[in-house]
This record gives C-alpha cells, sequence and structure tokens, in this order.
C-alpha cells in the first residue's frame, strides 16, 4: 500500500506554506548536517519557540562542529541553561567530539551510524539522515504521529501505537524530497492538523483523512491514561556572605541536571524531610522562609522548602560563591533560578 497522491498534495502545500525557521534551509539551498543536528537536539520535549534564541545563540558561539568539540563542557551548559532535560547538552557535547574524532567532523548520512552517536535516537536519526540528506528515512514526531492517526484513524492507543505508525509514515515517505516531505508534515501538524481544534479546511488531505470523514479528528491520536505525577520533597540551603555572593555546588555528573549548579540541599524523598538541616553545608542558625518552590520533573513534581544562612566574608571551601546576578555565566538551571527568585523577589 502507498499513497503517492499524498505526498504529491503535502509537498505543494509546504511549497506554499513551509515555516521559515532559523535552523531551516531555504528553498534551493542543502540544509547543513550540523545546523539540522543541534536544531534536532534542542527541539526534543521543547518549543520551536523557546529553542530559537537557544540555537542562534548556540551557533554564533560554536559556528561549526568543530567548535563545539572543542568548547569547554561547561560553557555548553552554561548556554544551555533554561532549555531543560540536561543529558541533551552532555551527550551533545559528546556527540560532536565523536563526529570530530571518529568521523572528522563530517556527520554520517546513514541512519545506522547516525544511531551509534551519543543522543541520538531513532527519530534524530532519521530526521538527519532525510533533511540534511535526502535519504527516505521514516521521520515521526509527535506533529507526524498526529497527522498519520488522523489519517488513517488509528484506532491503537499511544504509545502501543507507535509501530503501526512507522510503517505508514515509512509507506507515505516519498523517495523525492524526503527531507521536504518530512518537514511538510512537521509543518502540517503544527499549523493545520493541531491538537485542538484542527482547520481541516486547510489540509491539503482532507478529502482523504477517515478522522475528519468521520467528523471526529480531535478523537484522534488515541492515547493511554498516564499515572498521576508523584510530588517529592527536599530543602534547599541558601548561603550568603557579606559581599553578596551565594555559594553553588556543583552536581554529579550522572542523574538528573547532571553536571549543572546547585544551590546545596537534602536528597529528594517522597516525604518532607524530618531533620533538614542534618544535611546543611555548615552549622548555622538558619532562617526558614515562607517561600518554597515548586517544580516538574518529566516524571515527578518536586516541593523544595528554603533555608537562608549567612556567613561572614571568609572563604570556606564548600562549592564556588557567586553573586545571583552572574547566574548567567554559570549552568544553573530553572529549578535553582526559581529558588533565586523566591528569595530575592525578583
Amino acid at each position: 500500500m502507498t499513497h503517492p497522491a499524498h505526498a504529491d498534495l503535502i509537498l505543494t502545500w509546504y511549497d506554499h506554506n513551509r515555516r521559515r525557521l532559523p535552523w531551516r534551509a531555504e528553498p534551493g539551498e542543502v540544509a547543513d548536517p550540523y545546523h539540522v543536528w543541534l536544531s534536532e537536539v534542542m527541539l526534543q520535549q521543547t518549543t520551536v519557540q523557546t529553542v530559537a534564541d537557544y540555537y542562534r545563540r548556540f551557533l554564533a558561539r560554536w559556528p561549526t562542529v568543530q567548535d563545539l568539540a572543542q568548547a569547554p563542557l561547561d560553557d555548553v551548559l552554561t548556554e544551555w541553561a533554561g532549555l531543560g532535560y540536561y543529558a541533551r547538552a552532555r551527550n551533545l557535547h559528546k556527540c560532536a567530539a565523536m563526529v570530530v574524532a571518529r568521523h572528522r567532523g563530517i556527520f554520517p548520512s546513514d541512519e545506522d551510524a547516525l544511531r551509534l552517536l551519543p543522543g541520538i535516537g531513532d527519530y534524530t536519526a532519521a530526521a538527519i539522515a532525510a533533511i540534511a540528506f535526502e535519504r527516505p528515512a521514516a521521520v515521526m514526531d509527535g506533529n507526524i504521529e498526529r497527522v498519520v492517526s488522523r489519517l488513517f484513524a488509528v484506532e491503537e492507543p499511544l504509545p502501543a501505537a507507535k509501530p503501526r505508525l512507522k510503517a505508514l509514515v515509512t509507506e507515505l515517505t516519498p523517495q523525492a524530497r524526503p527531507g521536504d516531505y518530512a518537514q511538510a508534515m512537521m509543518d502540517l501538524g503544527a499549523m493545520v492538523c493541531t491538537p485542538r481544534r484542527p482547520t481541516c479546511g486547510l489540509c491539503p488531505v482532507s478529502s482523504a483523512c477517515i478522522a475528519r470523514i468521520s467528523d471526529d479528528p480531535e478523537r484522534f491520536p488515541l492515547k493511554t491514561a498516564k499515572p498521576e505525577k508523584p510530588t517529592r520533597y527536599g530543602a534547599v540551603f541558601w548561603l550568603t556572605r557579606k559581599d553578596g555572593a551565594v555559594l553553588l555546588r556543583r552536581r554529579e555528573e550522572k542523574g538528573l541536571l547532571g553536571g549543572m549548579m546547585e544551590v546545596p540541599g537534602t536528597e529528594w524523598l517522597d516525604r518532607r524531610p524530618t531533620a533538614p538541616l542534618a544535611d546543611a553545608p555548615l552549622k548555622l542558625d538558619w532562617q526558614k522562609l515562607d517561600a518554597s518552590v515548586r517544580h516538574t520533573f518529566t516524571h515527578f513534581h518536586l516541593e523544595l522548602q528554603i533555608y537562608r544562612g549567612a556567613v561572614g566574608l571568609g572563604d570556606p571551601k564548600l562549592g564556588t560563591w557567586i553573586t545571583p546576578d552572574r547566574f548567567g555565566e554559570v549552568a544553573v538551571p530553572t529549578l535553582y533560578r526559581k529558588v533565586a527568585k523566591a528569595v530575592l523577589g525578583k
């Protein structure tokens, strides 16, 4: 079963309606694999609007994969701060180094070879192969899943439906212009076949869409109900010196927020800490603030109590001392920026 007419109609629509994005090659231009890879890694679980500024800054600072490979990891993490899912930044740095060391700075064009690189899974490998190298790879992001599940009214709920959807995307992907086709399907999902109130009248393949014909496109894709996220609890210790500097320390490389800077704190547990001051960096007269911070990660919510303390101008070797106005110069993730805002009120 192939659907060449689908591809032709979608490509014609794309030629007239494509989004202009900072990482996207203009019509007639050849896509730069470095640009495609960088944008696709940034776009994982992040919106186009959020990514655009980060992408421009990264490219201005590290114009080539060689530049990125030579950059200190700390600099990469600092530029990444605020994008979340920080393992992506660590893998980005590792991947750049591997492309330079093993591939002489040239990204492989084959999906299998791309998947061997750090941080590149099935989706990103297919996107790079199709968009940068015009390989007829089956690219499937959330937008494309939605378009295809509606086109064929796939009754199986996600995530179990992914193999079926991937098979359909494989059948639909044309040999000619597969990169444009992948981006066209992304744009169709982002602009027309939206999660709520899709504008079916503007869709180039609406006449063949089973979900539209059944007059219930919003029903698709079906999704298995997610369990409610648990809440974990902890405490942080905002320690200041007389010169206004705040104590930060580096988290372990592995795990959540790995390698980033943190306000020292307790472990995160499924109950409120009963004796949090036992984990304080110094024995002081700590003041518990009324303000607390709530933050949501992929798999759980986190609630942090805040304790405030002060020391003189001595330099206890506890970590890094830095004033809050310079947090942007080091890799401070959003969670701890929230802590700073709760303490400072700005």
